[in-house]
């Protein structure tokens, strides 16, 4: 199984470098020089769909980018994303969300979008024994002003594992859902996550911060907090580092780092009880960082 993990991301590759070229099985199946009928067999096996069912989303979620970021005419969109015409457009696009092309361009709403699929994870890797450890540091600490704002995200388990919307934590469609809504904040922005602590312990939650007078929707599932206060927050980090074969190394240091750290040796206490902690993950750009909110101890 482990070798066709990476054999289908792969073929995920290749099909979003390539989605509106309308590649033949044929020519997907190539790119791992297995038959047409094993590479679609190993694909549904993996990503739990067919790759007729993956193109077809994909090609969806790029259009309704489009219908939200740009000003091409809905029929432009409609065959410049693969449909047939515009109608194909208008009917795949009810099916899938619920509504018209034309009117989600008027009022552009949650929707779950489909990404690009990352079947490979670090644990895959580590598997096959090739390491390169050469982005590895110390992290690094520094602080950082957050000024008010909401958040809008998902903080209870049953919602992703066991509840209505995420059967089986289906963290794709979150992302998805995540990934339609523009009105994030300019700091805690889109795809953040972190931990709110109740009765003393840490509770993950994810989604995005959204300015202190949002007014938007809340998909079903998402939570819209307060507003959270300004404050200063400590920010651990690590540089920017390979994903895949470093990842748990990294999160491994930054963590130790952030929830053992004494901020009363700065000046400082935690403002966890009016704030949250937060989390940025993205390995290649920003690296990996906690965030802590902190207020200056009075002297």
């Amino acid at each position: 199984m482990s070798e066709w993990i990476f054999a289908v991301q792969r073929l995920v590759d290749y099909i979003d470098d390539h989605v509106l070229e309308n590649p033949s099985l044929a020519e997907i199946s190539s790119q791992v020089g297995y038959s047409p009928w094993y590479c679609s067999e190993q694909f549904h096996r993996v990503v739990g769909m067919t790759i007729k069912e993956y193109v077809a989303k994909r090609r969806l979620t790029l259009a309704a980018l489009a219908l939200r970021d740009t000003d091409m005419p809905v029929l432009d969109v409609a065959l410049e994303y693969g449909f047939s015409s515009q109608q194909a457009l208008t009917r795949a696009f009810k099916d899938a969300f619920g509504c018209s092309p034309s009117a989600y361009r008027k009022g552009p709403v949650p929707l779950p979008f489909t990404m690009k699929k990352v079947v490979v994870t670090p644990s895959d890797y580590s598997e096959q024994g090739d390491f390169t450890m050469s982005n590895l540091v110390t992290p690094n600490l520094r602080i950082e002003h957050i000024p008010a704002h909401r958040f809008l995200g998902v903080y209870e388990k049953s919602e992703t594992s066991g509840g209505k919307l995420w059967p089986a934590h289906d963290c794709d469609l979150l992302c998805g859902i995540v990934q339609s809504i523009t009105d994030f904040h300019p700091v805690v922005s889109s795809h953040t996550a972190g931990w709110k602590w109740v009765n003393g312990e840490r509770k993950y939650f994810y989604g995005l911060g959204v300015d202190a007078d949002y007014a938007g929707a809340v998909p079903e599932g998402f939570v819209l907090t307060e507003v959270i206060p300004a404050s200063y927050y400590f920010v651990f980090g690590h540089p920017p580092f390979d994903y895949l074969t470093e990842n748990a190394e990294v999160m491994a240091r930054v963590e130790d780092m952030a929830w053992n750290f004494d901020p009363s040796e700065l000046g400082y206490c935690w403002n966890e009880v009016a704030c949250q902690d937060y989390q940025r993950h993205y390995p290649e750009v920003n690296g990996y960082q906690v965030l802590r909110p902190v207020k200056q101890i009075k002297k």
